[in-house]
């Protein structure tokens, strides 16, 4: 954590840096499928066009006809099999089928065993966002504690603005652990 002047400053930013461990873990459950289909599935995946790394939406559209499945028709017909390969290894645990036009990804019924698989991935990227959260908290109080050492806040504004960053702690947390308990209700609905 960078100097800041005040407890203020440093409660703000500790907050900014907590929402980014949260919109981390959100983009990390939106990558975990429930069954369902769902463009965000690709979202991450990266296609080498021309030697450059570009994202599939930037080189076809992407959409969901239905539930389960999800058709990626590029521009340039020519790109095809190096979509086909990033997928494939993307490790979606899907099979992805081309038909010369488009791409067409069928999603798999999910079966107990892989729902506790994905629950448990879910659990372990929260697990990770709370750990992240906490380590915000530890470097916004040690700042804290710097500026109450070098005179620059009192004791009683340094206990008040830990108070505080606790609070904001406990609040980022318990928004981690609400989304969880959504994804993992979405994960065992059959």
């Amino acid at each position: 954590m960078q100097t800041l002047k005040t407890t203020r400053d440093i409660e703000k930013e500790v907050a900014k840096r907590m929402d980014k461990s949260i919109e981390a873990v959100q983009r990390e459950f939106k990558s975990v499928h429930a069954g369902t289909a769902s463009t965000t599935l690709v979202d991450h995946v990266t296609v080498s066009y021309y030697g450059q790394p570009t994202p599939i939406k930037g080189l076809a559209s992407v959409s969901t006809p239905d539930h389960k499945t999800i058709i990626i028709q590029p521009w340039d017909v020519n790109v095809l099999e190096e979509i086909v390969k990033s997928l494939q290894s993307a490790d979606l645990g899907t099979n992805p089928v081309n038909d010369g036009k488009c791409i067409r990804i069928q999603m798999p019924q999910l079966t107990a065993e892989k729902r506790q698989e994905l629950t448990k991935q879910v659990r372990r990227a929260a697990e990770e966002g709370r750990i992240s959260v906490r380590n915000c908290r530890h470097e916004a109080i040690e700042a804290v504690k710097k500026l109450e050492k070098e005179k620059k806040v009192s004791e009683d504004d340094s206990r008040m603005s830990q108070k505080h960053i606790q609070k904001i702690t406990d609040d980022h947390t318990k928004k981690i652990d609400d989304t969880l308990k959504g994804k993992e209700t979405e994960l065992q609905t059959v």
